[in-house]
């Protein structure tokens, strides 16, 4: 008996030192493995717009990639983009609308990818009586002023052969234009999801969508500085590699994937999920990328949302081509001419 307990004192004192050497060489093998990844600061709006990166960063494709990815998260690409571009960031998520704005201030900003769109789109509210475009006339449309929302009731009103004199305009956040038509403040919503979405679960047969498919998609884009692009290209094509393996696994576990960030963003996964759909994931530089940019200019330059004397922007100058087409070359097929 005695000796059975001087053999297990024994192992013992063995076997702790073993184990501290042993957690130790952990530790050095995982500050060896963090010390190897690049650091990036990503500014992000914390949306499901910025899926593929909330992604990327819950799915730790970013660490695959081998950077160590710092996310600080903002309610719109604009203040995203600012942060940037003051150096308080290197990547940013963020909509064609600053994007456009920067190009106009002429700001030394890169436009790397598109990663998503989805189309803006209209609620009306029963009391109303508005059934088509044309019934807008005469209507208190709340839409967010600065925004592809204000682009799209441009163009809407457009279609309906109608103008910005011939309704009135309530400038409001997306957030609060459910409570306006709830309040009756408003009779039309003009935005994007989630806010219709979510205006249509609290108001119920209070409002309903009027079939404007296809008529403005806002899109929402990876951008850098150039100074940033030029010094740090590896890191970048790094980055865009991570986004592209994020967009792969949500198209290939759909059900994780809203799960994923409808928690990350704040939201019922039972509101997410029936607005999925609505949002187009690709890391791509095409035509409709372009077409949407321009679509924005061209309503900065015809409403005087522009600098003085400013002109249409030269967007082969802002938009970079060759970081994805060296990791992805099949997603790049915009033509500026």
């Amino acid at each position: 008996m005695y000796t059975h307990k001087i053999s297990q004192k024994f192992s013992l004192s063995r076997l702790i030192p073993a184990m501290a050497v042993f957690a130790f060489s952990t530790l050095l093998m995982s500050s060896s493995m963090a010390a190897e990844l690049t650091r990036i600061r990503l500014a992000q709006n914390l949306s499901p717009i910025s899926g593929i990166t909330i992604i990327a960063k819950e799915k730790k494709f970013f660490e695959k990639a081998g950077l160590d990815v710092a996310v600080f998260n903002f309610t719109s690409g604009k203040q995203a983009l600012e942060v940037t571009l003051g150096g308080g960031a290197d990547i940013t998520t963020t909509a064609e609308s600053p994007v456009t704005a920067a190009a106009m201030a002429k700001q030394a900003i890169a436009f790397l990818a598109r990663m998503e769109y989805s189309d803006d789109k209209t609620l009306v509210s029963t009391a109303s009586g508005i059934n088509t475009l044309a019934d807008l006339k005469g209507k208190r449309i709340g839409m967010t002023v600065g925004t592809g929302s204000e682009v799209y009731t441009t163009v809407l009103l457009k279609r309906a052969g109608l103008t910005k004199n011939d309704v009135s305009i309530i400038n409001l956040p997306p957030q609060n234009m459910a409570a306006g038509l709830s309040a009756n403040g408003i009779d039309v919503m003009n935005s994007w999801e989630p806010h219709i979405g979510n205006a249509k679960k609290i108001l119920g047969s209070k409002v309903k969508q009027l079939d404007t498919k296809g008529v403005y998609s806002e899109s929402f884009n990876i951008v850098t500085t150039q100074s940033y692009l030029q010094a740090n290209r590896d890191t970048i094509k790094k980055f865009l590699t991570a986004l592209l393996e994020a967009e792969k696994w949500m198209k290939a576990n759909r059900d994780e994937a809203i799960t994923t960030v409808a928690t990350a963003v704040g939201m019922k996964r039972e509101d997410l999920a029936p607005i999925w759909n609505d949002y187009t994931f690709d890391v791509v530089l095409d035509n409709k990328t372009l077409d949407i940019l321009k679509a924005h200019a061209t309503w900065r330059l015809e409403t005087g949302n522009a600098p003085s004397g400013a002109t249409m922007p030269d967007f082969s100058k802002i938009i970079f081509t060759e970081p994805l087409k060296s990791v992805a070359p099949d997603r790049v097929t915009i033509k500026f001419n």
